[in-house]
């Protein structure tokens, strides 16, 4: 990968010559019902440790002044700070997407999907207005506080944050879920708009999306709850019908359960018997996934890599980088992004800033540096990456220029 990405001829740039795809950088091409069929026939030929570029997808949806105000008709949503992580449906055969800066260009609240199969970005929430820092921006005559919360006009949060590793999809009730955690001056505000800071609601700030209905909704819960600190991870675990919160700093020192149906948080008694918590569970900026058939929640916090044991709750840090001679990644919600490969059962963690790609075999307890062979990894500033699990690829996206990698093709 230390070649630059134009630099060879590649699978993705020897298809583009023969005619079959747009070549890198060749504008916003459309995607027409020809170049599916060809992508989808690049996909079937993708080998182990292959990657190829597909070309460019197209940008759609309802767009507003706000979105073509900073282009997102014609680029996408692009990576927000510290919004990297994507979030697979598996009913819907798509990857989800959200969240905002830290300041510039924007800060909104616009919910985006990627359909490979139709090469797409599709814009499913236009944002409302852009908000400020710590504030609702210079515009927020769309915002109103209602049944205690700040919301927009349209149903979307008013305070909008970071994804971290905050955001997980919900296979049961086709809902995306969202720890929406700021530092908004949320009392200031709603004196400013003439309601009472003591009628704010206090829990936990979860949100949903239904991307069928294109409509966000706020999860009020009874207490008790877990706080909501900066960094922590949100990922839906089938073997415990909902989805598991987790932090280890000063914050919370905790593993949380949320079950949707019963819109109830329960803490879990993660290494209750062992009484090592604090040494053996993960901490802030994390990235990691579920593996439905261990039935273990792997993470990756700097060098260090751990397994939660959903049957056991119990945490364990299986590698450490301070004292293993084992090459490993440096896992961080800001950098990277760690899904599950199913076909395999390892993990995949995608190294967006330093264009690297690792896999990790739990059962071996082993990193790997992978080189895939053919299309070099792209080269953009702001990439996305998500796992495409029914077509079996690491999808790397800048804009609108599609890569795709397979690690092991399977039976």
């Amino acid at each position: 990968m230390s070649r630059p990405f134009a630099g060879r001829l590649t699978v993705g740039l020897a298809l583009a010559c023969i005619g079959w795809l747009p070549l890198p950088g060749a504008g916003d091409a459309v995607a027409e019902p020809a170049q599916l069929v060809q992508v989808s026939e690049a996909l079937d030929k993708l080998s182990d440790n292959e990657a190829v570029v597909l070309g460019r997808a197209r940008v759609e949806g309802d767009f507003n002044a706000v979105a073509r105000r900073f282009g997102l008709d014609r680029t996408g949503p692009r990576r927000r700070d510290y919004c990297l992580k994507m979030v697979w449906a598996e009913d819907r055969k798509t990857a989800l997407y959200l969240g905002a800066n830290h300041g510039q260009p924007h800060r909104l609240n616009d919910v985006w999907e990627f359909d490979l199969g139709r090469m797409a970005w599709v814009m499913l929430y236009a944002p409302d207005n852009p908000r400020s820092y710590r504030g609702l921006g210079d515009d927020p005559s769309d915002v109103e506080f209602r049944d205690g919360l700040l919301i927009t006009k349209r149903g979307g949060p008013a305070v909008i944050a970071h994804t971290w590793s905050g955001t997980t999809y919900d296979p049961v009730n086709h809902r995306l879920l969202f720890m929406d955690t700021w530092l908004t001056r949320e009392d200031e505000a709603i004196r400013d708009m003439g309601g009472d800071p003591k009628l704010r609601y206090r829990g936990p700030p979860l949100w949903s999306f239904d991307p069928a209905a294109r409509k966000w909704a706020p999860i009020k819960t009874e207490p008790p709850g877990p706080a909501a600190p900066f960094g922590a991870m949100l990922e839906y675990v089938s073997a415990l019908g909902g989805a598991v919160w987790h932090m280890n700093n000063w914050q919370m020192r905790a593993t949380w359960l949320f079950e949707p149906t019963d819109r109830r948080w329960t803490q879990l008694p993660a290494n209750a018997g062992t009484n090592d918590f604090a040494s053996q569970a993960p901490s802030k900026e994390l990235v990691g996934y579920y593996d439905p058939v261990r039935k273990w929640l792997v993470a990756q916090q700097g060098t260090n890599t751990f397994h939660f044991d959903v049957t056991a709750k119990r945490w364990v840090k299986v590698l450490s980088g301070a004292s293993t001679e084992q090459a490993l990644p440096n896992g961080n919600d800001a950098r990277t992004v760690f899904y599950h490969d199913p076909v395999s059962g390892h993990g995949l963690l995608v190294d967006l800033h330093g264009r690297a790609l690792w896999a990790y075999d739990p059962d071996a307890i082993k990193w790997n540096r992978l080189v895939p062979r053919g299309a070099e990894f792209p080269n953009g500033d702001r990439m996305l990456a998500y796992l495409d699990r029914s077509r079996n690829v690491l999808v790397v996206i800048s804009d609108t220029l599609v890569w795709a990698y397979r690690y092991r093709r399977g039976s």
